[in-house]
């Protein structure tokens, strides 16, 4: 059966040549309303189909210690990593605003669910489909409450490796989800052409041959994206942004109006798949991301990505000692300091305290008995 996905009024087919092509603002407007319908007129003119917020909870999201900490530096709105967040978040009535701006245009609007508070939220919002993006591709409690939605899903794959994608598919499959698509995603920004891997989309549509495959790709230029295509990639993400000289880490590796428009344009007039391969294989930085893989797994260039924002359990209460933890003990976070990896959280439950722990304090391997 060849995967078929339907995002708003486009429907995106595993084997067809048509791409679905998503100009993820993020947080690229600044904190600004204004400069967010200015960017999302931009991609509707330049022929995108959707649009791509991020979505958070604060106190979801993180715990009280990792929005402490403190963030100064170029890129900082605010003295800690709390209050640069903030700035950057936009509220439930501002994603309505920008959402009725999108239908009245026709564009899809939609956003990253970073929490399951925000997942609701969107949800309720009747966004055409949800983003899990990769910090919460081994967050499997959220994947599970996603999964039984009745919208699509897009999940991207960063930071992880082919057992937890395996168990990704695996939570889709038990709870009769059928319309989502994995997208291929390094979390290195920007990424080094070499560490693209785009082979891991052939990889990913030979393991996986009933679901949609995508490319969400945080490289320069064009060139890797066009290849991605080109693998089979039908569902296309790049960070967008009105100048990459802004403050704000993600718009060194967005692209600018003209650059999109040029990608955009290049997509909706390829003649084949094999015809654009050979365009483009005197190009060295592209011959280095299309190096043959054997497997996919946390690479060292994401090393950075996954220690920032990666996600850990966190005890939901302060949890004494002796106490056998259940589903309702245990939530997962960007930890600071980071604890047990989100991947273990049902290895976790059912076992029992070693020591009292606090509330929002990250579960360590020496606080279960072993």
């Amino acid at each position: 059966m060849s995967a078929i996905i339907k995002l708003g009024k486009t429907t995106i087919k595993r084997n067809d040549d048509n791409v679905y092509i998503i100009a993820e603002i993020g947080q690229n407007h600044q904190g600004n309303l204004e400069t967010a319908k200015q960017m999302v007129m931009e991609a509707k003119r330049i022929g995108c189909d959707c649009v791509k917020f991020q979505k958070s909870c604060l106190e979801a999201k993180f715990t009280a210690a990792a929005l402490q900490r403190q963030y100064e530096g170029a890129h900082s709105w605010g003295n800690t990593y709390g209050e640069h967040k903030m700035h950057l978040e936009f509220s439930i009535a501002q994603y309505q605003i920008l959402k009725e701006l999108c239908e009245k245009i026709g564009l899809d609007f939609t956003a990253s669910a970073m929490d399951e508070i925000s997942l609701r939220q969107l949800d309720a919002l009747d966004v055409p489909f949800i983003k899990i993006g990769s910090g919460d591709a081994n967050n499997f409690p959220l994947l599970k409450k996603a999964a039984q939605l009745k919208r699509p899903l897009v999940i991207s794959t960063g930071m992880q490796n082919m057992k937890t994608i395996n168990r990704i598919v695996g939570i889709m499959k038990e709870n009769n989800k059928f319309d989502y698509a994995l997208m291929h995603c390094i979390s290195a920004y920007p990424t080094k052409p070499q560490d693209c891997r785009l082979r891991v989309i052939t990889l990913l549509r030979q393991t996986f041959p009933d679901v949609l495959i995508g490319y969400s790709g945080h490289e320069l230029g064009l060139e890797i994206s066009k290849a991605a295509v080109s693998l089979g990639a039908r569902i296309l993400e790049r960070h967008f942004t009105l100048d990459k000289k802004q403050k704000g880490s993600d718009h060194q590796c967005s692209l600018e109006p003209q650059e999109m428009e040029q990608l955009v344009y290049y997509i909706r007039s390829r003649k084949s798949s094999l015809l654009i391969l050979s365009d483009l294989r005197d190009n060295e930085e592209l011959m280095a991301a299309l190096n043959p893989i054997e497997e996919r797994r946390l690479f060292p260039c994401e090393l950075k990505c996954h220690s920032k924002l990666g996600k850990s359990l966190v005890a939901a209460r302060c949890i004494p000692a002796g106490k056998i933890l259940d589903e309702i003990d245990v939530l997962i976070k960007v930890s600071e300091p980071s604890g047990i990896s989100a991947d273990e959280y049902y290895n976790v439950i059912g076992a029992q305290m070693n020591e009292n722990i606090h509330q929002d304090s990250p579960l360590l391997w020496r606080h279960i008995k072993k």
